[in-house]
């Protein structure tokens, strides 16, 4: 059994927004496989299927972005889902917008969704997809503006085409390993710390 979370906030009103390219990423990721979100869980939109031969349960958490932890726990735990088998899709300003990077473990990079996971699990070593959004500024309360913000016309092809990638990105993980990749998706990028976030 695999556990594919994409983060992001529940409600119209974060629909489309930077900060739910993870809602976005599942639930294309759903429609590929021939799954539809129609469960609540463990205060999660859930939606079951099977990649390949393997189970898989994608989710959509509804506790907000800063405390996602809560409902990833209940459902590794639902589940009996180890955190080798955590795949959590977010968003990353540190990334140009459509760019795409997978990780295994490492820390939360000031994710405030990851570092609820972290907290909640107490682990960091689970994969995540990362899924680039830009960077408008170092101000704080520019930051909270613009990941609450829709993505422009211009973006959205690009962004399209990163979400694809994403889904492309769970079906290798499962079939390949984490390694595989990688080394796949992470292109000729510099590698530290055996693919982890350095610190």
């Amino acid at each position: 059994m695999k556990l594919i979370v994409g983060l992001g906030n529940p409600g119209d009103y974060y629909k489309g927004s930077r900060h739910n390219v993870g809602f976005m990423a599942v639930s294309q990721l759903s429609k590929k496989i021939g799954a539809s979100f129609s469960k609540k869980e463990c205060n999660a939109r859930t939606a079951h299927g099977t990649i390949n031969g393997t189970d898989v349960v994608l989710a959509r958490p509804q506790t907000y972005m800063n405390n996602s932890g809560e409902s990833v726990n209940a459902l590794m735990r639902k589940f009996k889902v180890s955190k080798e088998d955590l795949i959590v899709i977010h968003d990353d300003m540190d990334l140009p917008v459509a760019k795409l990077r997978i990780r295994s473990g490492g820390s939360a990079g000031g994710h405030n969704g990851i570092k609820s996971i972290i907290a909640k699990t107490a682990t960091q070593d689970f994969t995540r997809i990362k899924l680039g959004i830009g960077h408008p500024s170092h101000q704080k309360d520019e930051v909270i503006d613009y990941v609450l913000e829709n993505f422009t016309k211009e973006e959205k092809q690009e962004l399209n085409t990163s979400i694809d990638k994403a889904c492309e990105a769970v079906i290798d993980i499962i079939e390949n390993g984490v390694e595989y990749a990688m080394n796949k998706y992470n292109g000729s990028e510099k590698k530290s710390n055996d693919g982890k976030d350095e610190q």
